[in-house]
């Protein structure tokens, strides 16, 4: 029994179950973690912080953290080194880190000092998010608002135009000229409706809303019957398509119409985009249980900078003004397939052409009928 008036003998573990249990939670936190001292050299690298750059804790501290993270404002405006010399925090900083295999990534930082008991400045900490998909939502929500104010206010205009010409010219317009105003009318309101109505599809394949009617589908039928039916529209831009599957395709449980949408997005790319006398390869392989559908052009092809976004909804990158259409089809694309449990593949190097490669998984178990 400890007598009344003396300290205790037992050491006082308190401030060291204090340090392991903050430990704890900065381990925990879902957000990259970091630590520098004074003179910007890490001192402490998280789990999530390894998971986000690639880094291993061992290979990032004593490291300089502009060396690890290459951070977009490391070279300008040092978020850690400004923290540091103005001893003030810095709150929702947007920039990016690179990770180890060279991918930048958009995050969204925090940064403080870190000082001592006594006062004196000892380091800073820093923490940062993944924010790709906010990201990816911004540009969508962005791609849209320009999209349908363009779109929507030239075909509007158009309309507007030759409906006033009508009414103001009415009695003086022959037959002929009418007949032509009224036809443009009708295809800028056709124009409007596809519109409208692919962006209500799209949303309700980003919703989760869209329904699949599975059933026993070969892809082998599919692929056959759509290409046969491509052969006019193929031959009449000057190009040629070939269908090279040679063994057959097991069969899938599939929505035959929504995957026929898929590969019917993925050739009407293809042929918008080649040159003349060019070809458009379809073809497909197994591997162990997935299935892949590849459809290769050889046209314009698309740059580094675009790939990360060409999914994205109204995306249309750098192809012009003639280019129909509303950048929806990659995005419906991949919504389905996605759908199906499987995912999309893209391969392109600039004025050489592009590879879409539809991948889909299938059980040889699975009990289906043959088509």
């Amino acid at each position: 029994m400890e007598k009344k008036g003396m300290a205790s003998t037992e050491p006082d573990t308190s401030g060291t179950k204090d340090l392991a249990f903050y430990k704890f939670v900065v381990d925990s936190v879902p957000s990259g973690v970091i630590t520098v001292d004074r003179d910007l050299r890490i001192t402490g690298f998280n789990p999530w912080a390894e998971r986000l750059t690639g880094y291993r804790a061992e290979e990032a501290i004593g490291s300089f953290c502009g060396e690890i993270l290459q951070g977009g404002m490391c070279d300008t405006h040092c978020p850690l080194k400004t923290a540091l010399t103005n001893q003030a925090p810095l709150s929702l900083l947007e920039s990016t880190v690179r990770t180890k295999r060279g991918e930048s990534i958009p995050v969204r930082m925090n940064v403080a000092a870190l000082f001592h008991e006594n006062g004196d400045l000892i380091g800073g900490v820093e923490s940062f998010q993944d924010i790709s998909a906010l990201k990816t939502l911004e540009r969508e929500r962005n791609n849209l608002i320009s999209t349908f104010a363009h779109d929507m206010k030239s075909s509007l205009t158009i309309i507007g135009g030759f409906a006033l010409r009508l009414l103001r010219k009415a009695a003086t317009l022959d037959a002929q000229k009418e007949h032509r105003y009224l036809e443009i009318i009708r295809d800028e309101a056709g124009k409007l409706e596809m519109l409208i109505s692919d962006f209500l599809e799209f949303a309700r394949l980003q919703t989760g809303k869209l329904k699949l009617n599975l059933s026993a589908t070969s892809l082998d039928k599919e692929l056959m019957e759509l290409c046969e039916a491509y052969q006019p529209k193929v031959s009449s831009a000057g190009l040629t398509l070939k269908l090279e599957n040679e063994n057959a395709l097991p069969p899938i449980n599939g929505d035959p119409r929504q995957l026929r949408r898929v590969f019917t997005n993925l050739l009407d790319n293809a042929v918008k985009f080649s040159p003349k006398g060019g070809n458009v390869i379809v073809s497909t392989m197994t591997e162990a249980s997935e299935i892949r559908i590849s459809v290769k052009d050889q046209g314009m092809g698309i740059s580094a900078d675009e790939l990360p976004h060409i999914f994205d909804a109204f995306h249309r990158g750098n192809v012009g003004t003639k280019v129909e259409g509303f950048g929806l089809g990659l995005a419906a694309v991949k919504a389905i397939v996605e759908a199906h449990g499987g995912r999309v593949l893209v391969e392109s190097e600039m004025g050489k052409g592009s590879t879409f490669t539809v991948v889909l998984p299938f059980s040889s178990q699975q009990d289906v009928d043959p088509p």
